[in-house]
């Protein structure tokens, strides 16, 4: 069994595996084929079955991580931003009044 990775290690993984032909591939293209993957991951859903799920799950969390690398943008840095809890209200769990409210930031720090 492979052993676990940080965020970082999986995206330096896919980095290494894929970087050279999805940056010349390029961004926008990148995001169309992370899209795709989101809907494949929504067909997934639907249907509950776990093992697909697992799969497409993976091929969005790997087009995330190419489109954070093309970008330039650590996904390990980029996830500290959830580290003290919900970025609107500082808790954790969130307290926000409001639906979503875990799409926002504040001055919340730790």
């Amino acid at each position: 069994m492979p052993r676990e990775m940080t965020i970082g290690e999986f995206q330096q993984l896919i980095e290494r595996t894929y970087y050279d032909k999805d940056s010349s591939r390029g961004l926008a293209p990148s995001f169309m084929w992370f899209i795709e993957e989101v809907g494949e991951l929504a067909q997934a859903l639907r249907s509950g079955d776990r093992n697909e799920l697992a799969d497409e799950f993976s091929d969005v969390l790997a087009w995330l991580a190419t489109m954070a690398s093309i970008s330039g943008i650590d996904l390990e840095d980029a996830a500290q931003k959830y580290a003290c809890g919900c970025p609107k209200c500082g808790e954790m769990p969130c307290t926000c009044p409001e639906p979503g409210g875990h799409q926002s930031e504040s001055s919340a720090s730790c």
